[in-house]
């Protein structure tokens, strides 16, 4: 995509959903080269698309903006010569949802999100399958050279699928700038002043380096995480910390930086610390929910992500959303409309995006991997800078999960209904759990809840 284009197109598919699009379009409008654009709002639901649109064309008219707002239901008028291509949505809404955390829940699989791997997240990712698939077809004839933001869990399976069937898609995610910015509130130290290296996968990359200058952060890090975040060491009342990465929170948040006795226990043994967020992190590891007594020790507060999808209240948040655009005008901590103006302006950014592992970004992680690396942007688009090699002990964490991902790709890719038994089956929570028995009856209970939404091939008979 050349740097001439001087009012793209930005297509959000999925922009009815809570508060985020709407965060998207404050954010591309933040930067001067997309005041004005077309920005066009795709949703199957038009009540919840009038409302994001409204709030936003609000915004423009506020600020006297010289972009165009559309908004749509017809998908295929939304991709017409659309430049950039942003996916914000999950199929089958909350019912869906509801099936992909109760049903395991009824067989001892307590996941507290859902979203990325286990089989929340097999099962949330094949039935987006049909939507993905219907978009880059309807892609290929309207928009070729597009380029796919995708911000759709389980990001890993997303955008692995996305690009393993012809669209060129980085996926993106706030979970590194969330995580080093509650890192350096942590030790006091200015988050200008910190330079970091981060790599992995998508809710399971690592900090490799934290430093203020030249100096080393990590043994200050670990000093402080023990006093806070372990017991043993004296932490008897677990210090708080306002850590939500989407910079919407203005209390102490239960999600990030409040309780990190996971992530701690991790960085203790493995030696790095992690990228997500204690909460998400205890479902992707075989060690702190086996049973109640243990999820309690380590995570003492539970954090139920469909408990609060399920009390959001939409309309208050977009109008709170609106009165700080408003008021201020500024991008988030989102990496999204950086990527739009740095293709559009030749600009060059750095971001840390999920790409495909190819060509060797990180060097002993699988090359059919979905990885998340440091990415170089400008008018040529996405390019991830090489990695090298993770520290065995990492690389083979993420292996543990990417086995789960690379399956259920193949369930989607070849129609075969057995990589479904597989992926979930290798989920290292789920086997710690349940047996082989069990896990094939949990998974045609999920296939049988969500059939209708399945790609064909993966329909029970």
């Amino acid at each position: 995509m050349a740097s001439t284009i001087l009012r793209p197109k930005i297509t959000i598919i999925g922009a009815g959903g809570y508060v985020f699009p709407f965060r998207l379009v404050g954010d591309l409008l933040s930067f001067p080269a997309l005041q004005d654009a077309t920005l066009c709002l795709m949703d199957i639901d038009e009540d919840r698309l009038a409302r994001v649109a409204k709030v936003s064309q609000e915004l423009i008219t506020h600020h006297g903006l010289g972009a165009t707002l559309e908004a749509t239901t017809d998908r295929r008028e939304a991709l017409r010569d659309a430049d950039f291509v942003i996916i914000t949505f999950q199929v089958g809404g909350l019912e869906a949802y509801r099936h992909d955390v109760e049903i395991p829940r009824r067989y001892g699989v307590d996941q507290t999100v859902g979203d990325t791997i286990g089989p929340g997240g097999v099962f949330r990712f094949l039935r987006s399958v049909p939507a993905y698939r219907g978009i880059v077809e309807d892609a290929r004839e309207l928009c070729p050279g597009a380029q796919f933001i995708n911000y759709a869990n389980p990001m890993a399976m997303a955008t692995g699928y996305l690009n393993a069937i012809g669209a060129r898609t980085v996926g993106l995610c706030h979970s590194v700038q969330g995580t080093t910015r509650m890192l350096a509130r942590t030790l006091g130290v200015p988050y200008e002043e910190v330079a970091y290296r981060c790599a992995g996968i998508n809710h399971q990359a690592w900090v490799l380096e934290f430093k203020q200058g030249r100096t080393d952060l990590y043994p200050r890090l670990r000093v402080e995480m023990a006093k806070r975040h372990v017991r043993s060491r004296g932490a008897e009342k677990l210090i708080t910390d306002d850590g939500d990465h989407s910079e919407a929170a203005e209390a102490a948040s239960n999600y990030e930086g409040g309780n990190e006795q996971v992530r701690t226990a991790l960085m203790n043994t493995f030696g790095y610390f992690e990228t997500e967020s204690s909460h998400h992190a205890s479902e992707y590891l075989p060690y702190f929910r086996k049973n109640q007594e243990l999820i309690k020790e380590y995570i003492p507060q539970r954090w139920d992500y469909y408990e609060i999808c399920a009390a959001h209240d939409e309309a208050g948040d977009l109008g709170a959303q609106l009165d700080r655009l408003k008021a201020e005008l500024a991008p988030s901590v989102e990496y999204g409309a950086s990527i739009v103006n740095s293709m559009v302006t030749g600009e060059l950014s750095v971001i840390h995006g999920n790409v495909s592992n190819r060509d060797g970004a990180i060097s002993n992680l699988p090359f059919d991997a979905c990885v998340e690396v440091p990415c170089l942007v400008d008018a040529s688009g996405v390019q991830p800078t090489t990695m090298g090699a993770l520290p065995p002990q990492l690389a083979a964490l993420n292996r543990t999960n990417i086995a789960v991902q690379t399956l259920a790709l193949e369930a989607a890719l070849t129609g075969n209904r057995d990589h479904v038994y597989h992926a979930v089956a290798l989920d290292p929570l789920t086997a710690a759990l349940l047996d082989l028995d069990q896990i094939r009856a949990m998974t045609d209970e999920l296939l049988a809840a969500h059939a209708p939404l399945l790609p064909e091939s993966l329909r029970p008979a």
